[in-house]
């Protein structure tokens, strides 16, 4: 009896802490970007951008990203690389190893993290081994995540950012000084645009369009999300998408590309409806708010596509 209670606390400690990780990943399958972190900004992935009066909180670090810790942008990655996470120091890391290094020995010889328990918990322990070793690398990841941030580069960015807005045109350019990449009025027009042709492509499923507008890796984030809304035989609508407001965060050149970094505040009806039946899954009819920070690149002689979706904590 004593062995089952203490199993049985041991589990409701780890759905407790990993239930709000399973919140997050179940509730954010609406909306062109899943309500992901995802993408690249270059040198700058690792490095949050600057608040702005749109997206006065931080934004939150990808959750999906191709960019390595590293990576310096205009000469590739960085020599030598930095260490990984278990070959910090610091007691984060120790324990991690340790803890890890304990549960895979006892794995080898039959036992686990939860030796001790009777054939009665082998499988339930099994179970809150993987549960509990998933939630500690993403804790693990997230602590890397920002030990490896790299500082800036070039003219630190203004802190004000520039404001634009939909039917307001442009201004408020705040800020004492220029940021490093001048973005004319039109480069806020094509993001505007945008803004609403990714949303219509995505509601469309029009995977070529998404194509077009994004960049690879952002394209393949896209149609992954597609798929799992196809096997779950649902679609996510959007419609009406409005920009309400929008600030400059940064700009900066690496190489023969430009990055613009934009926090975004637009309403949007965004609904989730069964395909088969057009029953409402999620969402509603009613406009919502959003913020996220977006960010787009160019390189010389083409357009503008969108390179990452940041979410605003």
């Amino acid at each position: 009896m004593q062995r089952k209670s203490g199993l049985l606390k041991a589990m409701a400690l780890v759905l407790s802490l990993a239930l709000p990780t399973v919140l997050v990943v179940s509730a954010a399958d609406a909306r062109v970007g899943g309500g992901f972190s995802s993408g690249s900004r270059g040198s700058r992935t690792f490095s949050a951008p600057p608040s702005t009066s749109t997206a006065p909180s931080t934004a939150s670090p990808f959750n999906r990203t191709l960019t390595q810790p590293g990576y310096n942008g205009s000469s590739g990655f960085n020599s030598p690389a930095r260490g990984g996470f278990f070959n910090r120091g610091g007691m984060l890391g120790g324990l991690a190893a340790g803890f890890l290094g304990a549960g895979l020995l006892g794995m080898l010889f039959g036992g686990g993290l939860f030796s001790g328990l009777s054939g009665f918990g082998s499988i339930l322990g099994l179970i809150l081994q993987i549960m509990l070793i998933v939630f500690l690398a993403r804790m693990a990841m997230a602590w890397w995540q920002r030990r490896n941030q790299p500082a800036y580069a070039g003219t630190t960015p203004p802190p004000g950012g520039q404001s634009f807005g939909s039917g307001m045109g442009f201004g408020g350019f705040g800020g004492s000084n220029a940021p490093p990449l001048e973005i004319q009025p039109t480069d806020y027009e094509a993001f505007e645009r945008l803004l609403g042709d990714i949303q219509a492509a995505w509601s469309n499923e029009d995977v070529g369009r998404l194509r077009l507008m994004t960049t690879p890796e952002m394209a393949s984030y896209f149609e992954r999300d597609l798929e799992q809304n196809q096997a779950r035989g649902v679609v996510n609508k959007v419609s009406a998408t409005k920009l309400l407001q929008g600030d400059l965060a940064e700009a900066w050149r690496e190489g023969d590309t430009d990055y613009a970094t934009v926090a975004l505040k637009f309403s949007l009806v965004d609904k989730t409806v069964e395909r088969a039946t057009g029953r409402l899954v999620e969402g509603s009819d009613q406009p919502q708010q959003v913020t996220e920070i977006w960010t787009f690149s160019r390189h010389p002689g083409s357009n503008w596509q969108l390179s990452a979706i940041q979410q605003a904590n």
